[in-house]
């Protein structure tokens, strides 16, 4: 507990938040990004890395910003590879040092607190895709909680390098689109399909597995 206000207090002094909110400082990232592409990739991933272990801010954030700055083939990656560290460091913190925080979080949540502490034998994996692609899931308290759970953390990280990107590009594409005039029709197109994949994949696993809680209850 004593970390998450320490955190708070670094945040009220050096206004991390508000960095990363404001306009003049994404123009600031936008010119680096025209004249030292990997200087501009390394100050992004730094930044998603902090904002999502610090911050808590939702991934859909960093997955905006990477289709603002980079684009939408090299924004995804980007925002792939940056929300996929912040999200391994997030699990080392959750497991090492917030153990007695999060499992209170945990608990309250019915989804979190039966998917993650499922001991009926299903796949690891499975379970991860479950919580990544149904929204129902707080993204930023899951990072956390895996940690308490006994998934590996290999698994846990390719995973959710791997369930989380149709999501990440979905947005990333959809934002480079509305910033490009030129490839707007393109890129939103995409966009829309990656959203009906999306969303057709969180629905069905909803209504199959989440289903299950009501016939339990």
């Amino acid at each position: 507990m004593g970390l998450i206000v320490l955190i708070l207090i670094l945040n009220h002094i050096f206004g991390w938040s508000s960095y990363i909110s404001d306009m003049d400082n994404l123009m600031f990232l936008n010119r680096i990004v025209k004249k030292n592409l990997a200087a501009a990739l390394l100050i992004y991933t730094a930044i998603t890395i902090v904002a999502c272990v610090v911050l808590a801010l939702p991934g859909v954030t960093f997955a905006i910003l990477a289709g603002l700055l980079f684009g939408p083939w090299i924004g995804t990656i980007a925002c792939s590879v940056a929300t996929t560290f912040g999200a391994a460091i997030a699990f080392v913190v959750g497991r090492f040092f917030l153990q007695d925080s999060i499992r209170p979080m945990v608990v309250k949540n019915k989804y979190l607190k039966k998917w993650l502490f499922d001991h009926s034998g299903k796949n690891q994996l499975f379970i991860l895709m479950i919580t990544r692609l149904v929204p129902i899931f707080p993204y930023n308290l899951q990072n956390f909680a895996y940690g308490i759970t006994d998934i590996k953390f290999s698994t846990y990280t390719m995973g959710s390098l791997i369930f989380m990107l149709p999501g990440t590009a979905m947005y990333t594409v959809g934002t480079a689109g509305i910033a490009d005039k030129e490839n707007r029709i393109l890129y939103i197109g995409i966009a829309i399909v990656l959203a009906a994949i999306v969303t057709g994949a969180g629905i069905f696993l909803k209504k199959k597995y989440m289903g299950e809680d009501k016939d339990e209850e």
